[in-house]
């Protein structure tokens, strides 16, 4: 579910008296974590692009049947004697367990493939039953349909440490138009999952710019109470300091409610000692907000105290009280605590937008920095950034990249007042996981950046989350946490999460074109390039290991 890129895998848990009306083909098993519950796996099967990630990461094999796992690619046309000999291998190979629930994941067919599944009925004469063509797409429509339609699992009683239930979470980015098996979305639609009902977003121009506002239409969705991500884009140039003024304008809105929350039941307290609203404006100002139950129930007080604003204008109460109580009616959902997100590509945060990134990390703002870092100007059609590493090909850097990467995440820490972290999902998910979560909760910036694979890079997109782990493990990329708030418990505020190198980079590296067309182009460069490389990845692991030592 996680590392899906358009979102089209979802998994729920509910009761069982919901699948009283379940369609005859829709799949569920008995959950695992949650007592006399049903579990489902499932896929929005007209969405998938047929990327195949899921597939590859998936752990759970078939004991019966090698070649399957619980989730398996297939042709979108088939004829009902293949589905019924699919349908059958499962009921063989897999019995009801929630590592085999999946609904049917589709690949998008060749014309060839199409053109022999409509003619077999027309080859001798009538076709025979067996040989219908069926479209698996409209088979588990209503499969899809019925799940959306299932309640979503209560998220204060979510554990978010775990992913299992985390991703229980409905995601509010779907279906994008961003490319099969792309790296960048399945963070996006992880902030929307953790904090999408209260999530602002400040979209730098570039892929994410194009595949999250693709106007009229918009990935960026919302839950079944309306609440939903508040999206914007800017340029390369300004986008930081366009995220900044969120946050700015967001504070000085819930100052200003703050304020006259406080007026308001001093003057209410004056005119009838007892009324309810003295002890709700304490219990609203000093609400600490630092997870989900918090902003639950936070939600929860600020109704309330909407409710006893329109009571009291009702009241022919003074001219000067009614203004302020129409003021803060407008502005009382600014008391339940707002997500800022500045996002972008590594073309914004380590090039153009430099200026205003580090503006932002300079300051006390609680806002947070999403960098989805492809290495590469992507957007624009592959031009090198100071993201790009040493020996690889891009535009401007055809023979091929001879200068380091920029290490932006060093950079940031020497402020010493930031939140950073560096992390990459197809290495360790949890760890992916860990690093949103403290980001957010923060008070101050916080900046995250993620490796994130490119159809750029010139590998094999379906096998890509798997590459991001050799890209860690040969050392190429760094997974840490830089915390300050560690300094207070005497700990050391970095912490490096990745074990040392044990991949020589020629392996990682020379899985990706870019690396390897230098191989063939200039030879002699890329062999003392790539020495280059390996020196320079134990250099700097062991400039981490040092700066993580124990105060």
């Amino acid at each position: 579910v996680m590392v899906c890129p358009h979102g089209v895998i979802r998994s729920k848990v509910y009761g069982p008296e919901h699948l009283e009306h379940a369609p005859a083909t829709f799949k569920h098993a008995d959950a695992r974590e949650w007592a006399e519950q049903s579990f489902t796996l499932q896929v929005a099967a007209e969405d998938c692009t047929g990327c195949g990630i899921c597939v590859d990461v998936c752990p759970a094999k078939n004991k019966s049947i090698a070649r399957l796992k619980a989730i398996n690619m297939t042709p979108v046309y088939q004829t009902a004697s293949e589905i019924g000999d699919a349908e059958e291998n499962d009921a063989e190979a897999t019995p009801q367990t929630p590592n085999n629930t999946g609904g049917a994941k589709v690949q998008s067919p060749s014309s060839t493939e199409v053109d022999k599944h409509l003619t077999l009925g027309n080859l001798g004469g009538e076709a025979s039953e067996a040989d219908t063509i069926v479209d698996l797409r409209q088979k588990e429509k209503p499969n899809w349909d019925f799940f959306l339609n299932l309640p979503n699992p209560d998220r204060q009683q979510l554990n978010l440490h775990k992913i299992s239930q985390q991703q229980m979470q409905e995601p509010l980015f779907e279906f994008s138009g961003a490319c099969a098996g792309c790296g960048e979305t399945p963070y996006l639609k992880l902030i929307t999952q953790l904090f999408g009902d209260r999530l602002l977003v400040a979209n730098a121009t570039g892929c994410s710019s194009i595949y999250g506002g693709n106007l009229p239409t918009t990935p960026w969705s919302h839950n079944a109470e309306g609440r939903g991500p508040a999206w914007s884009n800017s340029l390369f140039e300004d986008n930081a300091e366009f995220g900044l003024g969120f946050r700015v304008s967001i504070d000085k809105q819930a100052e200003y409610a703050a304020e006259l929350l406080k007026q308001i039941t001093e003057a209410d307290g004056q005119a009838n000692d007892q009324s309810a609203l003295p002890a709700l404006a304490q219990q609203i100002l000093q609400a600490q907000q630092t997870d989900e139950a918090d902003i639950v129930e936070q939600r929860e007080r600020v109704a309330q105290l909407k409710a006893i604003l329109t009571d009291l204008t009702r009241r022919g109460v003074s001219e000067k009280l009614s203004a302020k109580l129409k003021r803060l009616l407008s502005l009382a959902d600014y008391l339940v605590k707002k997500s800022v997100w500045i996002v972008g590509g590594d073309g914004w945060a380590y090039d153009i937008g430099y200026g205003g990134l580090d503006h932002v990390l300079a300051s006390d703002r609680n806002v947070n920095i999403l960098v989805l870092d492809t290495e590469v100007y992507s957007n624009t059609g592959g031009q090198q950034s100071k993201a790009t590493p040493k020996a690889a090909v891009a535009k401007f850097a055809a023979a091929g990249k001879t200068t380091g990467k920029k290490d932006l995440g060093l950079m940031a820490m020497t402020y010493g007042s930031a939140y950073v972290a560096s992390v990459a999902m197809g290495a360790r998910d949890e760890h992916t996981l860990k690093a949103f979560l403290e980001a957010e909760a923060y008070d101050g910036p916080s900046l995250i950046i993620a490796y994130s694979h490119c159809i750029a890079h010139g590998i094999n997109m379906a096998t890509a989350m798997h590459h991001q782990k050799a890209v860690v493990d040969s050392g190429r990329w760094l997974l840490y946490r830089y915390d300050p708030r560690c300094r207070a418990a005497g700990q050391s505020p970095l912490v490096v999460d990745s074990r040392a190198p044990k991949l020589p980079v020629e392996q990682s590296m020379y899985a990706e074109n870019r690396f390897k067309m230098l191989a063939h182009s200039h030879p002699q460069e890329a062999k003392q390039l790539l020495q280059q490389v390996q020196q320079d990845v134990k250099t700097r692991w062991d400039l981490y290991q040092s700066l993580a030592k124990p105060l």
